[in-house]
């Protein structure tokens, strides 16, 4: 392996872009959630309040990753995953996990909730960039190189399958797939593979009538415009009404109780009516400069493990930004899934930000 030395600072573009990208979605977050903070607890603030306490607990642990060799995380590769697929295991007890919407994601730790499947995600993409950049030297091979990471993989998806959570199952199988092509895998193992997976996941989308519903919905929202078409039918109406300039920061209609949770997976719907078209595209412009230095920064990582770590991180992102701005768009179904650095959310933020902090520290680090 190459010896790592840190030989510049890290990318201040990719810095600069991540605090831009979170205080337009506090920002926007106290926009869409004022009233309904109010009309549920009598405070307009309450949500605001809330991400920005998460928000500097997430810079905080970015600037901790800034500082911490990257290569040193490899020592938590192993005891990170084990950790991960306990507490995906905890939320399961009563005292524990917390049941909302139907689901059981988040862990009860008393002043606050913690999705574990954000954690979970992030330390599988360690343990992965750890054991390929490892077993390089058998990576084309079923039994020495790929069993053990689709071994793991295979646990952690199906304990987030069990919440249930199908979206992140999705983005954590396009995610070890990539890995595993960047550290040299033969296309003929990930290609039949994906040929095991896909009848699965087709049975997964038609086992479960919520999501045959969602899936309906994107191909006809308006066949059922008051109940499964309607989150759907209001975020397109609220990109309509936005026109090219928006309509104004704070006064967009669409956030007074027509989209549900509007501060959440809608937030761009908030956005898109009160910053127009205009907001949308720079919203956009910032995403693909995030990804881009991302990629950027692993393609000039001095060592497998690196190059195999900002890729991943960098997928993620990229992931997850993607199936929000489509699902709210109406160019694939809804899945529930938070924008990163502008939805409300606790988890999402802090680990999203780690993940930044990561690439920062990678981008200072040359072979």
């Amino acid at each position: 392996m190459k010896t790592a030395s840190r030989e510049k600072k890290p990318d201040l573009i990719l810095l600069l872009v991540t605090l831009l990208l979170v205080t337009v979605g506090t920002v926007m977050i106290y926009s869409s959630s004022s009233i309904l903070a109010m009309e549920r607890f009598r405070d307009g603030q309450f949500f605001l309040k809330k991400q920005i306490f998460f928000l500097f607990l997430g810079l905080l642990i970015m600037v901790m990753m800034t500082r911490i060799p990257y290569y040193k995380l490899r020592k938590l590769a192993w005891p990170g995953i084990a950790m991960s697929a306990v507490l995906l295991l905890a939320i399961w007890v009563p005292p524990l996990g917390v049941r909302a919407g139907g689901a059981v994601r988040w862990l009860n730790l008393g002043v606050f909730s913690f999705q574990v499947s954000e954690l979970a995600k992030v330390a599988l993409i360690l343990f992965l960039a750890h054991f390929l950049a490892q077993n390089v030297n058998h990576i084309r091979e079923i039994r020495q190189g790929l069993l053990i990471p689709f071994g793991v993989t295979g646990v952690i998806v199906g304990l987030i399958l069990l919440q249930p959570d199908f979206g992140t199952t999705v983005i954590i199988a396009v995610i070890t797939l990539m890995m595993i092509y960047l550290a040299g895998g033969r296309i003929l193992h990930l290609a039949g593979l994906i040929a095991l997976l896909l009848p699965v996941a087709v049975w997964l989308l038609l086992h479960k009538s919520y999501r045959l519903t969602r899936l309906m919905a994107f191909l006809d929202p308006w066949k059922d415009p008051r109940n499964s078409g309607f989150q759907i039918i209001q975020s397109l109406i609220a990109f309509g009404s936005g026109g090219a300039f928006g309509v104004g920061i704070g006064d967009g209609m669409q956030k007074l109780f027509y989209i549900p949770e509007p501060h959440t997976d809608f937030i761009l719907s908030v956005i898109a009516e009160e910053g127009g078209f205009i907001g949308v595209g720079l919203i956009l412009f910032l995403y693909i400069i995030l990804i881009v230095r991302g990629f950027q920064i692993s393609l000039k990582a001095p060592e497998l493990f690196g190059n195999l770590l900002a890729s991943g991180l960098t997928m993620l992102l990229a992931l997850e930004a993607f199936i929000n701005i489509a699902g709210v768009m109406g160019l694939i179904p809804l899945k529930g899934l938070a924008l990163p650095f502008l939805s409300y959310g606790g988890t999402s933020l802090v680990m999203s930000l780690t993940a930044v902090g990561i690439l920062l520290n990678i981008s200072g680090y040359e072979g």
